[in-house]
Parts: structure tokens; C-alpha cells; sequence
């Protein structure tokens, strides 16, 4: 059985593959590379996935960890924290919506709400790697 405390690590991961794959898809989309980006936007799907389900075992298994920092630190981790947790809320099925307007190539409309989600993804991506980086490594 996996150690609980390798999770948060492994959760960073693969919110930063996930930011990367999320660019390199619409580096891909921008030119015209459609079965590229399909490939690649059904990883960040999958990766994402795999994210989820590590974060809830994670929390099932461990709980949450408090924020050892004070002062403007506090401030800072729990601005980003707040709007990180909203938006992944709110993600999910906005990446649903997208993932399955691109998959019955209903493009206009897969476009349409792609510019949402794309910005909004990634900004949760990249906010998960910067939360777990203010919770777990860096002493305050």
C-alpha cells in the first residue's frame, strides 16, 4: 500500500503535467493539428482525472494540513487557495462540456466554450503546484 504522505507530491505532478499538456494543446490547435490536440487534451483529461482521484485519497486518508504561516504569507496562500478551490469547482464541468463538444466535433461550440476553459484550467493547474509548494515546501 502507497504512503498517504507521497500524495500531495504526486498531486503537484500532475497538475503541472497537466498545465503542460494544456499549452502544448493549444500550441497544437493554433496549427491546425486537431488529432494532436485531441491526443493531447484526452491526456490533460486523464491526468486530471488521475488527480482527482489521488486528491480525495489523499483527504479521505489524511485530512487537511493547516497552514503554518503567518502575516502577509497567510494572506497570500489563502487568496490563492480560495480562488484556486473555486474555480476547480467550477471546472469540472466546463472541461466536461468542452471535452464533449470537441468529441461529437461540434466545433463552433467546442470553441466557443474552449475560451473559457482553457485560461480557467490552466490558472487551476498551475494554482494547485502553487499551493502545494506554500504548504509543503516552503518554511514560513
Amino acid at each position: 500500500m502507497m504512503d498517504a504522505a507521497v500524495l500531495p507530491h504526486l498531486n503537484a505532478t500532475l497538475n503541472g503535467i497537466t498545465a503542460a499538456l494544456l499549452i502544448t494543446a493549444w500550441r497544437l490547435i493554433r496549427r491546425k493539428r486537431v488529432a494532436a490536440h485531441r491526443r493531447t487534451m484526452l491526456a490533460a483529461v486523464g491526468t486530471s482525472a488521475l488527480f482527482l482521484i489521488s486528491y480525495l485519497v489523499y483527504h479521505v486518508q489524511v485530512g487537511s494540513r493547516p497552514f503554518p504561516g503567518q502575516g502577509w504569507p497567510r494572506t497570500l496562500y489563502f487568496s490563492v487557495l480560495i480562488s484556486h478551490t473555486v474555480l476547480a469547482a467550477a471546472i469540472v464541468p466546463l472541461v466536461l462540456v468542452t471535452l464533449a463538444r470537441g468529441l461529437k466535433l461540434r466545433v463552433a461550440a467546442h470553441r466557443r466554450i474552449a475560451r473559457w476553459t482553457l485560461p480557467l484550467w490552466l490558472y487551476v493547474s498551475v494554482t494547485g503546484v502553487i499551493v502545494y509548494w506554500m504548504l509543503y515546501r516552503t518554511e514560513w
